[in-house]
C-alpha cells in the first residue's frame, strides 16, 4: 500500500525520486510549478524536453499523459511532466486529471522511483476548484496499482492543504 503524505511548502525542495511537473503541453517551461521547477532544476530538464518535443512529441505532450525527464539541479532522480485539464463549468474533465496522477505513477513505476512528490495539478492558472481537485486526486492516487511506496502532496498555501487534508481524513 502507498503511503499518502501532505507537506506545506515548495516542491522543488522536495528530496524524492520523482518531482511531477504540472507541464504545459509545450514541455518548454511556463508559469507556476512549471516554471519553477524549470529554473530551479536548471537547463538540463528543457534541454530534454525540447528534444521530446524534437522527437516523440512535435505536437506537444496530450492533457493527461505523463512523461519523464532528468530533475537537472533537482534533489531527485527524474522529474516527470503531466500536463493538467484547464477546468470547464461545461465539460466534466475530472478523467483528465485523474489519468495525470494514474500517469505519471505509471511512469514512476517504469522508471523503478518508489518516492514520488506531486503538486496539486491544474489548480493554479488552470483554474480547476481545489476541492474537487483535492478528491481527484487523493482517489486516483489510492486507487492506482503502483510499486511507489510513498506519494507526497506538496502543495504550496494553507487552502490546498487543508482541502487535501479534508480528503484524506
Amino acid at each position: 500500500m502507498t503511503l499518502i503524505e501532505l507537506v506545506r511548502g515548495d516542491i522543488t525542495r522536495e528530496s524524492v525520486d520523482a518531482i511531477v511537473n504540472a507541464a504545459n503541453s509545450s514541455l518548454l517551461g511556463g508559469g507556476g510549478v512549471d516554471g519553477a521547477i524549470h529554473r530551479r532544476g536548471g537547463p538540463a530538464i528543457l534541454e530534454e524536453c525540447r528534444g521530446l518535443r524534437a522527437s516523440r512529441y512535435g505536437k506537444g505532450l496530450a492533457t493527461g499523459k505523463a512523461v519523464a525527464t532528468t530533475a537537472g539541479d533537482l534533489d531527485a532522480r527524474w522529474v516527470i511532466h503531466t500536463v493538467g485539464p484547464v477546468f470547464s463549468a461545461t465539460e466534466d474533465r475530472s478523467g483528465l486529471l485523474a489519468s495525470c496522477y494514474r500517469e505519471s505513477l505509471r511512469i514512476a513505476d517504469e522508471l523503478g522511483a518508489r518516492t514520488v512528490a506531486f503538486p496539486a495539478i491544474s489548480t493554479g492558472v488552470y483554474r480547476y476548484p481545489m476541492q474537487d481537485a483535492a478528491r481527484i486526486a487523493v482517489d486516483a492516487v489510492r486507487a492506482a496499482k503502483t510499486d511507489v511506496e510513498e506519494v507526497r502532496f506538496v502543495l504550496f498555501d494553507e487552502r490546498a492543504y487543508e482541502a487535501f487534508a479534508a480528503r484524506l481524513r
